[in-house]
């Protein structure tokens, strides 16, 4: 099925990529009016993409509900996706402070993105690639196995940097491709996979084990950072499968043809939780 094409550049000075989401500037400065895409550009012209089909361990994430601090994944496996994610995007000698890039070689890189509709944030939903294209700028691109396995998303994905999660857009096609490369990044054990307890099961015993140990699906641990930061320092898992469905995540499982919401495939067993169903089984849908 077909993506538009949209060249421009990647900047990264003064922001904080991660790895699943960096900000990107069109050449053609109406290329999404053009589109009649809902992405919210910067005063500079540029937005902020989220790469789909996938979701990088958190290097900060603000909980919605007592917003006044922030939590963190075990960083070095955060931090491992979004450093690669400039690499592939031709970037060298990347300086940070805390999370904010203060240096980089180039200071912008060439690239493109498919895409074809932005979130309810406005950020288009890409796949994302270095370099140029030989198609023409906002031109219909269907996209073939070939051309998904030179994206970024795909990479960081096969190098099991990366969970994948789908949501209700992405192409089926596309979807079962991604999937297999999840696969077989679990099989090898590295990155995420080699500590990853998303359906083993997590046991929490305070905010520390999220920062420092818990290796988990990010989407499950936002609900949970959400959740906790309700508790005032308590760490109870007792009525998180509520605080769930109130949320209302509704998503199909694969597997059993299946709608349903999150807390139906979260099992909470005293301060252990876990997935039911591993993540490529899972489409969530879009809000």
């Amino acid at each position: 099925m077909p993506l538009r094409l949209i060249k421009g550049s990647y900047r990264i000075l003064h922001s904080q990529p991660d790895g699943d989401s960096v900000h990107f500037f069109p050449d053609d400065a109406e290329a999404f009016a053009k589109l009649r895409m809902n992405a919210r550009l910067s005063p500079a012209g540029g937005v902020q993409l989220r790469l789909d089909a996938i979701d990088a361990l958190e290097t900060h994430y603000t909980p919605r509900a007592h917003g006044g601090f922030t939590q963190h994944q075990p960083l070095p496996l955060a931090h491992a996706p979004a450093d690669r994610l400039l690499t592939l995007l031709g970037f060298e000698d990347v300086k940070r402070d805390r999370e904010t890039v203060t240096s980089a070689t180039p200071d912008q890189t060439p690239g493109h993105i498919l895409t074809r509709f932005a979130d309810k944030y406005g950020r288009p939903v890409a796949f994302a690639y270095a370099g140029t294209s030989d198609h023409t700028d906002l031109a219909q691109v269907k996209v073939t196995a070939a051309m998904l396995h030179q994206s970024v998303n795909y990479r960081l994905l096969a190098e099991g940097l990366v969970y994948p999660t789908f949501y209700s857009k992405l192409y089926p096609d596309l979807r079962a491709e991604l999937s297999s490369a999840a696969q077989a990044a679990r099989a090898t054990g590295n990155g995420v996979w080699n500590g990853d307890t998303t359906t083993s099961g997590a046991t929490i015993t305070s905010l520390a084990d999220l920062d420092d140990h818990i290796v988990i699906l990010p989407k499950l641990f936002r609900r949970l950072v959400d959740y906790l930061a309700l508790g005032a320092g308590d760490v109870s898992l007792e009525r998180f499968t509520s605080f769930l469905a109130a949320r209302e995540d509704r998503l199909f499982v694969i597997s059993e043809a299946h709608a349903t919401g999150l807390d139906t495939i979260t099992a909470v067993a005293g301060q252990k939780l876990r997935l039911t169903h591993p993540p490529e089984d899972l489409i969530f849908i879009e809000g």
